[in-house]
């Protein structure tokens, strides 16, 4: 099961196409925490809530405990500038961070 705090997309631009109005929205980013022989679940969890927005002590648990057994967890989608945010303060509090991905 993969759990993860998602944040509706943001509209992007309109852009005229052929006299129609064509509404798209920015790509979301992913934000990944990897699994790492160095941080505790303690430390993950504290991270989590500590950085991401509405970040609940369960759901803050449950995404470190996907960490540990599958190896990754997405723990926040969204808008890229945020993503970059989230993933640098993430990454600057210890953690091992997955490159930032489109969703």
């Amino acid at each position: 099961m993969t759990l993860y705090a998602v944040q509706t997309p943001v509209a992007a631009p309109v852009q005229e196409k052929q006299g129609k109005t064509v509404r798209k929205t920015y790509p979301n980013f992913k934000v990944i925490v990897l699994n790492d022989d160095v941080n505790t679940f303690q430390h993950v969890a504290e991270c989590l809530i500590t950085y991401i927005p509405n970040m609940s002590a369960d759901l803050a648990w449950e995404l470190t405990h996907q960490v540990h057994f599958e190896g990754q967890a997405i723990v926040w989608v969204g808008p890229q500038e945020q993503a970059e945010l989230y993933h640098l303060q993430l990454k600057r509090a210890g953690l091992t961070m997955a490159p930032l991905e489109a969703a």
